[in-house]
């Protein structure tokens, strides 16, 4: 029972992620692999204002969230903007080379050392009969799914995300209904990020350290996760991310915990040779 709470705190931050690489493939077919590494930034904004400047961790995880979703629109703007209509090979070797580049940036400012982050929250545990629940845990799982409502409200009650549904539809009838692609494009940019922010500061909580490639697995693991339950759902990315988190902790209730990364791939070959659209997905059909 701990390990199974332990994966649902752990998918919780998975299933954040990767709603931002579902809404991106869902707007632009973007693979965004740099996205693992907004919430590198996000967890080291977090540690220099704490650690350095003294700040409370209200102010940190605030700070996290706005830098992420800043950074995610400017990455948007200068990196993906001007290749919008080259092939999409571009723009994936463009997403891992914007990867590499905040990798070692983070690297040459901050060092390749990990930075401890000061405790974010601190709630005591709760037992329930045999079973510890950290607040640690309870917290992650708490904001997760406040966020995963917001986001599904949003998409589902606002304009812009009416808008955002048309464009993942279709593009060019969209635009001629009068909607801006500029605009629906980065707001989906925004929030996805925005999201890896608060997943950084929930994965710091769990794990206080910052590294310079603690975004690499991570958002490998969130791209899994997105693949499994179907690119480009915004459902199927919440229970992807659930379920690798939970085969994850189930492996190493078995005594597979050296083995965990090697299952959540083998699950990503499972998916991909059985069912390509994943659970949620949906066939694409295009007329040649």
């Amino acid at each position: 029972m701990e390990q199974t709470l332990n994966g649902i705190q752990t998918g919780s931050v998975y299933a954040l992620v990767a709603l931002g690489y579902s809404m991106v493939y869902g707007i632009i077919l973007l693979l965004n692999f740099a996205h693992g590494d907004i919430i590198m930034v996000g967890a080291y904004t977090a540690w220099f204002l704490m650690a350095n400047l003294g700040q409370s961790p209200i102010i940190a995880v605030v700070a996290a969230v706005i830098v992420c979703t800043l950074l995610g629109i400017t990455i948007e703007k200068v990196a993906y903007t001007p290749l919008r209509k080259a092939p999409r090979l571009s723009l994936l070797i463009t997403a891992i080379g914007v990867s590499f580049l905040l990798q070692n940036l983070a690297q040459l400012i901050f060092g390749a050392g990990a930075k401890p982050v000061p405790p974010i929250v601190q709630i005591k545990s709760l037992t329930l009969g045999s079973v510890s629940v950290s607040g640690n845990a309870i917290l992650t799982i708490v904001v997760s799914v406040i966020s995963m409502l917001l986001l599904t409200i949003l998409i589902k009650k606002s304009k812009m995300g009416k808008a955002m549904r048309a464009v993942s539809e279709d593009t060019e009838a969209a635009q001629l209904m009068g909607i801006s692609l500029n605009k629906t494009i980065s707001f989906t940019f925004a929030v996805g990020s925005a999201l890896a922010g608060i997943g950084s500061v929930l994965y710091c909580a769990a794990y206080p350290q910052a590294s310079p490639t603690m975004g690499g697995m991570l958002g490998l693991k969130a791209f899994v996760a997105a693949v499994l339950g179907g690119i480009g759902s915004v459902p199927g990315a919440v229970i992807g991310g659930f379920a690798i988190g939970l085969a994850e902790a189930w492996a190493s209730a078995l005594g597979l915990s050296v083995w965990k990364d090697a299952v959540v791939f083998a699950i990503l070959i499972l998916v991909l040779v059985i069912k390509p659209t994943g659970l949620l997905g949906r066939n694409l059909q295009e007329k040649v």
